[in-house]
């Protein structure tokens, strides 16, 4: 198997892709909302046309280690978001359209201005309202030279026909597994199917890259790699999402259990996400993976 992926694939045969995904955007149907708005002529529901528009982009050594490695994720956060998440801790981006707009040519050149900083990946938070331009613009970085692997970093509420589709552009998959439960990502993300959708596009996922396999750097090459906030209160139903992932993907995936939860943006308005997690909540969530005897657990928070 030839590494990144997309070496295994013509020009040719990734443009086809690429024709299918822009196509796509005459009735907009890229994340699970699936919102059928012609992008071409207005916005979508994430107010996003096809004008890709970002906020930042560079090395980022705050992911998770088999991410960040020693030299980086080379991080593309591009604007807006299929989501509506009142707690986001960066509503600034993905809320308030903070960002600029730049064309596929520029956003090949940032990808290759990344791997030439030797980042050891195109990490795209986000991506999902912009796919299809993004990979029109992989393209352009490909025959220009591109030869690290995409992460696909994104808010776990996609379209499995999607995800289909790019399959062989995307060698690590980063999604958020958000909630256990429809109830809860209709209340704080706005989304009323949020969990029925996440459990597909997670089998879906896995089935095209399987388990994290690392590099001699112990830097992820090719895989799985699933986020999974633990909020206030178990908002998150933390229980649930494991107790998916131990049945349906394996002991073996690789879990980012996180407890760097803070109440930001429209949090206030929610009394029992009004506050930090505390220690106990996180336990209670590290004991879980244990009961289900996950083999691959990054424990992102506090000392146990």
């Amino acid at each position: 198997m030839a590494f990144p992926s997309y070496l295994e694939f013509s020009i040719s045969e990734l443009k086809d892709k690429v024709k299918i995904l822009m196509d796509r955007l005459e009735r907009c149907d890229l994340c699970g909302r699936k919102c059928m708005i012609n992008r071409y002529k207005s916005k979508s529901f994430c107010n996003s046309g096809v004008d890709i528009i970002i906020s930042s982009y560079g090395p980022h050594f705050g992911e998770e280690s088999i991410i960040s490695g020693t030299r980086g994720s080379g991080t593309i956060f591009f604007t807006n978001c299929p989501m509506k998440c009142v707690y986001c801790q960066n509503y600034t981006i993905s809320q308030l359209q903070q960002g600029y707009k730049i064309d596929e040519e520029q956003l090949a050149s940032i990808m290759l201005e990344l791997q030439q900083r030797g980042c050891h990946n195109i990490n795209l938070v986000t991506p999902t309202h912009f796919a299809p331009q993004i990979f029109k613009s992989a393209i352009i970085a490909i025959e220009n030279g591109l030869k690290i692997p995409f992460v696909y970093n994104c808010g776990g509420y996609e379209n499995p026909e999607v995800l289909k589709i790019i399959e062989g552009f995307v060698d690590i998959y980063m999604p958020d597994a958000k909630y256990g439960c429809n109830e809860n990502g209709y209340r704080y993300s706005g989304v009323i199917d949020y969990w029925d959708v996440n459990k597909k596009c997670l089998i879906e996922m896995k089935r095209q890259v399987g388990d994290i396999i690392l590099d001699d750097e112990n830097v992820a090459k090719r895989g799985l790699l699933i986020r999974h906030l633990v909020l206030p209160n178990d908002i998150s139903c933390t229980e649930n999402v494991l107790r998916f992932i131990k049945e349906k993907l394996g002991e073996n995936t690789w879990i980012s259990l996180l407890s760097q939860y803070h109440p930001e943006y429209k949090a206030h308005q929610f009394p029992e996400i009004n506050r930090t997690l505390n220690r106990n909540e996180y336990r209670k969530a590290v004991e879980i993976t244990k009961k289900y005897g996950f083999k691959n657990v990054l424990y992102q928070g506090f000392l146990l």
